[in-house]
């Protein structure tokens, strides 16, 4: 007997919550990476590792969690990551250099990645209604959202009244009430076949985002061309072929490259990728242009992205509702097309220079990325098969960090490579036409999801769907233990 309405929405709070802190962290930061480089004396590349060492690292580990989630217990994970999570955070709040601030990034996100995908598959399970459970995926769609945007001005508010630090140590009381709430009302769950480790398929997943993320960030330091970066970009391309010659070869892989059959699952996870380095990307330069070349304090560069968190909590919930009545190709081709004048509109109309265009196109990009999340997180998840949900939702939610980490490093790289850190007065002169192909680069992912989203969405992706679930299912029945005989005895 399922939960009663009460109590599941209770659930969907606690889990909400935890995704709050989760993605808050991964913008958090961004309005205090001025101050950062000011305290530590952190280049550029070093600002992109504060923020894609956690990024990093929840990537890698996501699709690990979920399987894990799955076979000995959702809750158990949820609990201890979110223990993890808060240990990480009152660690980087007591960080006294650049470099273990990376490090205990990478604690929280340990924790990090226990709880976003883990929590998806909490609410799948909890609500098992279609309908209800896309109005959940909505509401869930649009915490992400209001998060990811809102981090830049919950960050300006920190740093200009308290400190960098106190960004790190918000997380203590959340995080301490969510474990609280979570043992007492979190009911326990894992899938009906566990799922077996993978440790092969997860090393290779850590060498290759790891090495091509190492490679994008310092090759404008160390050359492009360099043996550094050469090795590192190799060592990438061999993980990645590592990962699609050995995952198909396992009975349960870490990586089930079967859900990839299905072109709305396919689609749904690069249009995340697209959308969530378009997101990354848009903060990063808009963070360093309104502190670095307007001169704007932390607080003022955190309430120009009010537009994005205002229209992200407006547009969430109504994606959701679309969604769940009209299906994910509405909020996709709203997404798309917003999301792309954005950029387009700082790219090729210099839209920063004024303040009126520069609210235009922050409210075009919100409204843009209010629309994506529920449709990604909704056609990741349905028509799978249940007992696999964790691993779905892992891979959807993976998908959205590797856009993120992929985001701060391609368009720090583009940055990089064309500021002049000579002075301060040089470097402010530089930014507008050394970021413009960063714009460039976000209305190209605008412009994905767009196409993307007509793309997967159609008759020909649902049959798609419908075949890789069936597919799906039909495996795991012939590969589950029979029950025992049926006997008269009394």
């Amino acid at each position: 007997m399922g939960l009663a309405h009460r109590r599941r929405m209770l659930v969907l709070a606690i889990c909400c919550t935890s995704l709050l802190i989760v993605t808050l962290d991964n913008t958090v930061l961004n309005v205090a990476l001025p101050t950062l480089q000011r305290e530590f004396d952190a280049s550029v590349s070093g600002m992109q590792w504060t923020v894609d060492a956690y990024t990093l690292v929840l990537a890698s580990l996501l699709m690990l969690a979920g399987s894990t989630a799955d076979r000995i217990g959702r809750r158990k994970i949820f609990v201890a990551g979110l223990m993890i999570f808060t240990l990480g955070s009152v660690l980087c709040s007591l960080a006294p250099s650049l470099e273990l601030l990376v490090v205990f990034r990478m604690v929280q996100a340990v924790g990090g990645s226990m709880l976003n995908p883990v929590a998806m598959s909490i609410i799948t399970n909890t609500f098992t209604d279609p309908r209800e459970r896309a109005r959940a995926i909505g509401v869930w769609g649009g915490v992400a959202g209001i998060s990811l945007a809102a981090g830049p001005l919950v960050g300006g508010v920190l740093v200009d009244s308290v400190g960098w630090r106190s960004i790190f140590l918000v997380n203590l009381p959340v995080g301490l009430a969510a474990l609280f709430l979570t043992l007492r009302y979190v009911p326990e769950s894992r899938a009906p076949k566990p799922r077996r480790a993978d440790p092969v398929g997860q090393l290779l997943v850590i060498v290759l985002l790891g090495a091509l993320t190492y490679a994008i960030i310092e090759a404008p330091r160390a050359g492009w061309t360099s043996p550094l970066i050469l090795g590192f970009a190799g060592t990438a391309a061999l993980g990645l072929a590592g990962l699609l010659r050995y995952e198909p070869r396992r009975a349960e892989p870490l990586i089930d490259l079967r859900f990839f059959r299905s072109a709305p699952f396919s689609g749904a996870t690069v249009i995340a990728v697209c959308a969530f380095a378009a997101l990354s990307g848009f903060l990063f330069l808009s963070t360093l242009y309104l502190q670095d070349v307007l001169g704007l304090d932390a607080l003022h560069a955190g309430l120009w992205m009010l537009p994005i968190a205002a229209m992200a909590l407006v547009c969430g919930p109504l994606s959701g509702r679309l969604v769940g009545g009209r299906g994910p190709r509405i909020p996709l081709l709203i997404a798309g097309v917003t999301m792309t004048a954005s950029g387009v509109l700082f790219a090729a109309f210099d839209a920063a220079a004024s303040d009126g265009t520069r609210l235009i196109g922050y409210v075009l990009f919100g409204l843009g990325f209010g629309f994506v999340n529920a449709p990604i997180t909704n056609t990741a998840v349905s028509g799978m098969p249940r007992a696999q949900a964790g691993v779905a939702a892992a891979v959807a939610s993976t998908s959205r960090q590797i856009g993120t980490t992929l985001g701060v490093a391609v368009i720090g790289a583009v940055l990089a490579s064309g500021v002049a850190s000579s002075s301060y007065a040089k470097y402010a002169e530089d930014f507008t036409p050394a970021s413009r192909p960063g714009w460039w680069i976000i209305a190209g992912c605008g412009l994905a999801v767009l196409v993307l989203g007509v793309v997967t969405s159609g008759r020909w992706a649902r049959e798609t769907a419908r075949r890789t679930a069936e597919r799906l299912t039909t495996e795991a029945d012939e590969h589950a233990t029979p029950p025992p005989p049926v006997t008269n005895d009394r």
